[in-house]
């Protein structure tokens, strides 16, 4: 997919909000450990800072790329959250609890722009043309709910933007070009393609290699990086 920012519009990335997910939130949790969850007053606390947050930033007519488990509690939450947003033009990667936007349920995949399993994204941005780029700055992308280990022209500085593994915020970068862009790791805010450029302008190119996750296995530790969430 290519998208050409139009002068003014903003391009943002987004995981992982599980929006009324009560598991997830502290307050209203049936986990009987309570360590990894989100610290929030209520289950509704929890909803409005991540749309206000999403709001604050995202506006009505930039784009947002929403990497996967969007909502929880009920299919009819899937459009609540959507219609909370102010944003018109969202585009979502199916993350693992997405089931009934995957199977389109009344058609919901209305509601965003398009909707994807895997996306390569190339972002055209205009520029004033006396700069050396001659008017136009090109970024490309693989886009997955997922981390994965190699991508598609990973060697020539390709980005590799994920979800899924809810890493802190000292761990949502990896060592190569590669970067978790979940709510758990950015305050419960959305990240700016301006952000991400930024990030990894410094980052080597490099094969991301993560431990087992704790979605393998029955425990949530690891020896280096500590994934939360089971979800």
């Amino acid at each position: 997919m290519k998208i050409k920012l139009k002068p003014g519009q903003q391009l943002w990335f987004v995981s992982d909000t599980h929006y009324n997910h009560s598991n997830i939130c502290r307050s209203t949790t049936e986990w009987s450990d309570k360590s990894n969850t989100r610290d929030f007053k209520s289950l509704e606390h929890m909803n409005s800072t991540i749309v206000n947050n999403i709001n604050k930033y995202v506006g009505e007519d930039d784009i947002l790329i929403h990497m996967g488990d969007w909502s929880f509690g009920g299919f009819d939450k899937i459009e609540e959250f959507r219609n909370r947003l102010v944003c018109k033009n969202i585009h979502i990667v199916l993350g693992n609890h997405d089931h009934h936007i995957r199977k389109n349920k009344d058609n919901i995949q209305d509601v965003f722009l398009s909707v994807h399993e895997y996306l390569h994204l190339t972002v055209i941005k205009e520029t004033h043309p006396i700069f050396h780029s001659g008017g136009k700055l090109s970024y490309e992308f693989i886009c997955m709910h997922y981390p994965i280990a190699s991508w598609d022209n990973m060697s020539k500085g390709v980005i590799h933007l994920h979800g899924h593994v809810h890493l802190l915020p000292n761990q949502r970068i990896a060592d190569g070009k590669a970067m978790d862009v979940g709510v758990d790791g950015n305050n419960y805010m959305p990240t700016s393609l301006t952000e991400i450029i930024s990030i990894m302008n410094k980052q080597p190119i490099k094969k991301l290699s993560l431990l087992k996750d704790h979605h393998e296995t029955n425990e949530l530790k690891t020896s280096k990086i500590e994934s939360v969430y089971g979800c």
